[in-house]
């Protein structure tokens, strides 16, 4: 099978959405297909996977509690015409169809066969009410359409109106199988925080809020902190007693990041919101590590309802130290919770998510036509106009 595959984000920009598309990508190819992946890129000169094409520079706007990097506009859809003609696909795979990005852009042009997934979680989004006259008949143009959690759909049933099958982001748990710690990363007694840690909704500023109070039953007690971000913007509004427990270790590659769950005790995922899967938490599972996550819709799905890990009161800090310091005062409870993880995990694996993807494909392929560009250009047109493009 020929399948194009759209990423709505840059493509060099960490992203849960990015490491999906990857490692679908890479499966499918295992497997024998085609696979063409068109994304945004800051430098169209640096190295990607053979398998991507590079669309443009994305731009950065704040969305969803974050900044997405996308691309959109005229010149954007250009590349994505010139792609679809290139590509002769049986089928397009298309993430974010309903974001000005390309994926929209991608909906809009192309006719045929095609796939949506929606990751976002977000029951009211200003701007997803503001263009939804605009992507709703866009969105009717998907043959199937794909959530990546119960949070993803109920969030495409209230701006949309309409539904999904859920599927849930998928991981390789092979690759995390014989992870090893990495010495100078074991700290003693740690607990570890992973993600871009200059946004609020990640939590590290609520776990440092309950540090004080883990402290206190734990004092020796050190804090690993992997992610991008201002580590010195960051810590300096941090108490001097409190930072020198803490130690940043800057982006991770995906090799450091399976060394970094092994070299902690206790993975505490403090997020406040804004979060539709919780990719990590997977990964975490897959690795074998204790989990303490806060109980938002996603995390729970993830961990179903504290099975695979505990879980504490969204945005409580003093729930966060409570339960924290309960089970970092039980090595047995640690050892048991670790030992289970795996098991958690091998539900996201490759090879049960992206046959069950696969199984999207053939139902879609057998019912619609091979890809081409739409012959009506009024959707295209009305969509610009109302989203003031040319």
């Amino acid at each position: 099978m020929r399948i194009g595959i759209v990423s709505p984000y840059g493509w060099d920009s960490p992203g849960g959405v990015q490491v999906h598309i990857r490692d679908l990508a890479r499966y499918l190819i295992a497997q024998g297909h085609f696979v063409s992946v068109l994304a945004p890129v800051y430098d169209e000169n640096s190295p990607v996977e053979d398998f991507v094409v590079p669309a443009g520079k994305p731009i950065s706007i704040p969305y969803n509690g974050a900044v997405a990097r996308v691309l959109f506009g005229p010149v954007a859809a250009s590349r994505v015409r010139q792609w679809i003609t290139s590509g002769n696909f049986d089928l397009l795979h298309i993430h974010e169809p309903a974001i000005p990005s390309l994926g929209l852009l991608a909906c809009s042009i192309a006719e045929g066969a095609m796939v949506g997934t929606f990751h976002v979680s977000a029951p009211r989004i200003k701007i997803a009410f503001a263009i939804a006259p605009f992507v709703e008949p866009i969105v009717e143009k998907l043959n199937a359409r794909i959530a990546v959690s119960e949070v993803a759909r109920e969030t495409l049933q209230i701006h949309l109106e309409t539904d999904a099958v859920v599927i849930p982001n998928g991981i390789n748990l092979k690759s995390f199988a014989g992870a090893a710690p990495r010495l100078e990363w074991q700290l003693g007694k740690t607990i570890g925080f992973i993600g871009r840690f200059d946004e609020k909704r990640k939590g590290l500023s609520l776990l440092l809020e309950a540090l004080p109070e883990i402290v206190k039953v734990h004092p020796d007690i050190r804090v690993l902190v992997a992610g991008p971000g201002d580590q010195d913007d960051f810590i300096k509004d941090v108490d001097p007693a409190l930072a020198g427990r803490i130690t940043f270790l800057g982006k991770l590659n995906e090799e450091e990041k399976r060394q970094f769950f092994k070299s902690i005790e206790l993975y505490i995922a403090p997020n406040t919101g804004g979060e539709s899967f919780g990719i990590i938490l997977a990964e975490a599972m897959a690795t074998g590590v204790a989990i303490l996550a806060s109980d938002i819709d996603a995390f729970r799905s993830v961990l179903e309802d504290g099975k695979w890990g505990a879980l504490f009161a969204n945005s409580s800090a003093q729930d966060l130290a409570i339960k924290a310091n309960q089970l970092l005062a039980s090595q047995s409870t640690l050892d048991q919770m670790a030992a289970a993880s795996p098991e958690g995990g091998a539900r996201f694996d490759w090879s049960v998510v992206a046959e069950d993807i696969l199984d999207i494909y053939e139902m879609v392929r057998e019912e619609g036509q091979p890809v081409t560009l739409a012959a009506d250009s009024r959707i295209w047109n009305r969509m610009m106009k109302g989203l003031g493009g040319n």
